[in-house]
């Protein structure tokens, strides 16, 4: 009877150990070598923009495929209202930075003309996006501002001259203790909120 040693046993296991990884790894830069778990490192479904295996329901076996008839880019919305004066405007492009505010104030005027359907479609949505804060007639006295310190006054004498750049990009980046806004709200109901806040600062 053939007797081998504990340390004996771990010398020839850590052997074969090493002959097994060692099998993974050949010559050639083209060749990867037995992959380990390879679920840590590809995703199970198919992403868009990585080609990991053959996608075999799309055409050419692409993971990506052409976008929708008639679908433009982001910044070719063409959301648009006047005829080519200076309110017709891309309500959609709207890459000034956040900490830009200056900018936002001397350059951007409301594309949207004013109406009683914008001021209607502005005061709803200021209910649902605005008021629990700025309170219902725009004095910082709603329910959130007595734990939210800080909520402005629209009325106020400081307030009163905020004009349109700066309303939009406040509510589009936020400032001070606002959140940013732009992500919940669509850039064309953004402009009717500051239509509507401008009814406010009159008081």
């Amino acid at each position: 009877m053939i007797r081998i040693s504990y340390n004996t046993g771990i010398v020839a296991l850590t052997f074969v150990g090493l002959i097994v990884a060692g099998s993974g790894c050949k010559r050639g830069h083209d060749n990867t070598g037995v992959e380990y778990a390879p679920q840590m490192y590809d995703a199970v479904g198919y992403e868009p923009y990585r080609q990991v295996k053959p996608n075999e329901i799309n055409p050419m076996k692409l993971n990506m495929r052409l976008p929708a008839s008639g679908t433009v880019a982001r910044p070719n919305y063409q959301t648009k209202f006047g005829s080519g004066d200076s309110t017709s405007a891309d309500l959609m492009l709207y890459n000034i930075p956040a900490d830009s505010i200056g900018i936002s104030e001397r350059v951007l005027k409301n594309p949207i003309p004013q109406s009683e359907q914008a001021l209607a479609d502005g005061k709803v949505l200021y209910g649902r996006y605005c008021q629990h804060c700025h309170g219902e007639g725009g004095k910082g006295d709603g329910p959130v501002a007595a734990q939210y310190k800080g909520v402005p006054n629209y009325s106020s004498d400081a307030l009163k001259t905020l004009n349109d750049g700066h309303i939009f990009h406040v509510i589009t980046n936020g400032k001070g203790r606002m959140w940013p806004h732009g992500s919940q709200i669509t850039p064309d109901d953004r402009w009717k909120i500051v239509q509507y806040v401008h009814k406010l600062q009159q008081g």
